[in-house]
């Protein structure tokens, strides 16, 4: 028999809305699961992506998490991981540097065992490279195998990953599949195979109104009644409250009714965030603000959805991010110079350490013609090209407040495969010189 927590989606250096507090949470949820696997002796932590919230988390969440993997790791109970999309780099990955140390597994193609199950890993690839995947895996001698993953895989919500098809294309017969990148926790039962997300650890937006957790998950020969089986149980965090107060004004009512509801709550260092619709009189979002902060609330935010209201067209789209960066390239009035330096720092194929170098090349040898750095091209003058940066801004705020766990305004940069050893090196001075 083998136990394991599974968990992912932790998110660590996260300050949302811009709060130390909230920063702290983070690291404080992912602490709590690592003191659940202790004082239950399970015999693995799996954490299935999006350990950090950036792919440059600042020193003290690095620290902070090195101090919580020590603990584990002192219990004798291993890390298994995968890389996510957040947190994905070009060069090594920060979960790399813990395998170094000596406190993580990074999981791949070769079987890690613990107990009788045999683990391996896919970080996250984006979409638009899923095709070169051929799902080969080396063989194991174990009694189950499981696939630890980060994406979104049907028949879960916002899916873009036939789940179908890797089972049916992989080496390995799985017994189960321990995913991340989901938020929302689920299971269900795939081709015979268990698939399951155990969600975030702490509440990443607003849409995430359930209960925090992860997922214990025994590999179980002898169970009861003679069966194989996977038995996955779901177990909650007690993490940050969060009230969520929905007002709907009727003709003549305001901010004082908006008042009356929010102080029917407890609202004791949680974060409230309240929603006002309807008929009636209109509300300032400050100064219930400041209300509830009075009260005693960690954070407020009030939304008035009636102020919602724009004779612009919203196109949303989960298509890959890399043909909707591309799109939005070609309507901005850049220069050609301009194209040809954007093209350097996308550049997957380009270390970081050489962008720089790159970038200054290719404007060098511009640097004689002048009509080369003139703004032109599909998306019209500069004005327009202005106003395209504020809307990035808008964009970047409204990224923030998501809640399907999906994020992949980051898919672009990195695939977060594992970088070939002849790589390893320029990674790793990416980290020192972070550091």
């Amino acid at each position: 028999m083998t136990r394991v927590i599974h968990t992912g989606d932790t998110h660590i250096g996260y300050a949302q809305y811009h709060s130390p507090v909230r920063r702290q949470d983070f690291l404080d949820a992912f602490e709590a699961v690592i003191d659940d696997a202790i004082d239950g002796d399970v015999d693995a932590v799996i954490h299935a992506g999006d350990l950090f919230h950036d792919r440059r988390p600042e020193l003290v969440d690095l620290m902070g998490t090195i101090s919580v993997l020590r603990r584990l790791d002192d219990a004798g109970i291993p890390l298994l991981a995968v890389v996510g999309n957040h947190e994905s780099t070009r060069g090594g990955q920060w979960l790399d540097l813990f395998e170094r140390l000596g406190l993580a597994t990074r999981l791949g193609d070769e079987p890690t065992v613990v107990g009788d199950t045999a683990f391996y890993g896919l970080d996250h690839v984006p979409v638009s490279r899923r095709d070169d995947l051929d799902y080969a895996f080396a063989d194991h001698d174990a009694d189950y195998a499981a696939l630890v993953a980060h994406g979104l895989f049907e028949p879960f919500g916002y899916a873009d990953w036939d789940t179908e098809a890797v089972l049916a294309e992989s080496d390995v017969a799985f017994d189960a599949m321990l995913l991340g990148d989901n938020h929302t926790p689920d299971v269900a039962e795939v081709s015979d195979t268990w698939v399951t997300y155990p969600g975030s650890t702490e509440r990443a937006s607003a849409s995430e109104k359930e209960g925090r957790g992860y997922n214990l998950v025994t590999f179980d020969a002898d169970a009861a009644g003679g069966d194989d089986r996977v038995d996955i149980r779901r177990r909650a965090l007690d993490t940050r409250p969060f009230v969520f107060v929905e007002v709907d004004l009727r003709e003549g009512e305001g901010a004082a009714r908006v008042r009356e509801k929010v102080r029917q709550h407890d609202l004791d260092d949680a974060v409230v965030l309240v929603d006002v619709t309807g008929e009636g009189e209109p509300v300032t979002p400050a100064a219930i603000e400041e209300f509830a902060t009075e009260e005693g609330a960690l954070i407020a935010r009030v939304t008035d959805r009636r102020e919602v209201e724009t004779d612009a067209e919203v196109d949303v789209s989960f298509a890959d991010p890399e043909d909707a960066v591309r799109e939005r390239i070609e309507e901005m009035a850049l220069s050609e110079a301009a194209r040809d330096v954007d093209e350097a720092v996308r550049a997957d194929t380009l270390p970081d350490s050489n962008v720089r170098k790159t970038v200054k090349g290719r404007v060098e040898e511009r640097i004689d013609d002048l009509d080369a750095f003139e703004g032109g091209g599909a998306g019209g003058d500069a004005e327009e090209g202005d106003d395209s940066k504020e809307g990035a801004d808008e964009r970047d705020e409204a990224h923030e407040e998501t809640g399907t766990g999906d994020d992949t305004a980051e898919d672009g940069d990195d695939d977060g495969e594992r970088a070939p050893e002849t790589a390893a090196t320029d990674g790793q001075v990416s980290m020192e010189d972070y550091l």
